[in-house]
């Protein structure tokens, strides 16, 4: 299973095609657009989720209702198209409407791709990248991520996300909950999280960096529950499903980390404080007494919730811009703006949801038949019960 998206900030849509996804998949343009509503929303957000409604249009794969095997193809219009058609169009420009429109872009924003996309390519005109790096692409990640969740649904597994910290404003859980839970209460949140106290706090740490002229990042969590054990391989480094969501986690825009479970608070403990004892019952099978590991041991699910956090930077752009080089003049500058998020990190956190869901979906069609979806979850309920006999 696999997917490859296209498309800029400001250019007509957004696409992405998937393929490898099972025959007889139910799937509805409504399953996406949930998730799609969801990135939008969010405490801090700009005037871009003002202007666009993204809604997908299911163009190929899909016939009344399930998946054919064949690829899907997935569009999202850009709204904003309309006001960008000369200085983004496909079509050359005469002399006359270059001058008009093009508003070449030659001073690189710190914390951007721009300078470094201009080199590799070699863009003089600094629009090239930054219309193609912008978070506006996870807009279709979403979207193939909702269809991986959609996927997972039937098969029993649970995905949830929220947001554990904003701007050094943190929430300390101190009792775990079931995905569905997490579900329900971050979505009662403006800012996804899901204790309400800690949430006000975070809009307010928002507004006052919004204030300042300034922006914060924070933390997000995913979960989900129902993966069964040995999902992924210990055999070679490259099919550790830990570290295919690591990596999925980390393509992100503007995420700087990633940790299961207890993450790097493990190197401050003893191995005693660390791993999950093994228990058994003829109930359950096999089951861990805790879950500070998050999920994993030797890069393969271990039957416990997977738990995974990113960090998201604060976002580059702000209203108090930091000094750039024009990179024709090479003259010192203040960056300009080109967006106005103070905070994404609530918006973050559903693409994040999104690109684990991919993965697990993507790892469990890897490992079991899956041509078809009624034989791929047949298979699936057959090794659970495999597991719980081993």
């Amino acid at each position: 299973m696999r997917y490859l998206t296209a498309g800029e900030s400001h250019g007509p849509q957004l696409t992405t095609i998937i393929e490898g996804l099972p025959a007889g998949l139910a799937l509805v343009a409504e399953d996406i657009n949930e998730h799609l509503a969801r990135r939008q929303k969010g405490y801090g957000r700009g005037r871009r989720m003002q202007i666009e409604k993204d809604q997908a249009q299911l163009l190929s794969g899909i016939r009344h209702g399930k998946t054919l095997g064949s690829p899907v193809a997935l569009v999202v219009e850009n709204k904003d198209w309309t006001h960008w058609t000369k200085i983004m169009g496909a079509d050359p420009l005469t002399d006359e409407e270059e001058s008009e429109v093009k508003r070449k872009i030659s001073r690189p924003r710190p914390g951007h791709a721009d300078l470094n996309g201009g080199i590799k390519y070699g863009h003089r005109d600094m629009r090239n990248v930054l219309e193609r790096s912008s978070a506006r692409e996870t807009t279709v990640r979403v979207a193939a991520g909702a269809v991986a969740q959609k996927l997972l649904t039937e098969l029993g597994i649970s995905v949830a996300c929220h947001v554990k910290e904003i701007g050094g404003v943190k929430f300390e859980q101190e009792k775990e909950l079931s995905a569905a839970e997490i579900r329900r209460l971050s979505e009662e949140s403006e800012v996804r999280c899901i204790d309400p106290d800690t949430s006000e706090k975070m809009k307010e740490a928002i507004d006052q960096a919004k204030k300042n002229g300034d922006s914060i990042g924070g933390i997000v969590e995913v979960i989900i529950e129902g993966v069964p054990a040995g999902v992924g391989s210990y055999v070679h480094y490259d099919r550790k499903l830990d570290a295919k969501i690591a990596g999925a986690v980390m393509s992100i825009n503007a995420f700087k980390g990633v940790e299961f479970g207890l993450g790097f608070k493990a190197a401050e403990m003893f191995g005693s404080q660390v791993h999950d004892e093994i228990a058994w019952s003829e109930e359950s099978g096999y089951y861990r007494k805790s879950n500070r590991l998050g999920g994993f041991e030797g890069g393969m699910t271990t039957g416990m919730p997977i738990v995974v956090k990113g960090v998201m930077k604060p976002i580059p752009t702000l209203y108090k811009p930091l000094e750039s080089v024009d990179i024709d003049t090479k003259e010192a500058f203040t960056a300009s703006i080109e967006r106005s998020d103070s905070c994404a990190v609530p918006a973050a956190a559903v693409v994040a949801e999104a690109v684990v869901a991919w993965e697990v979906a993507k790892a469990l069609c890897e490992q079991f038949e899956s041509d078809r979806f009624d034989r791929l979850k047949a298979s699936i309920d057959e090794y659970r019960s495999y597991t719980k006999e081993f």
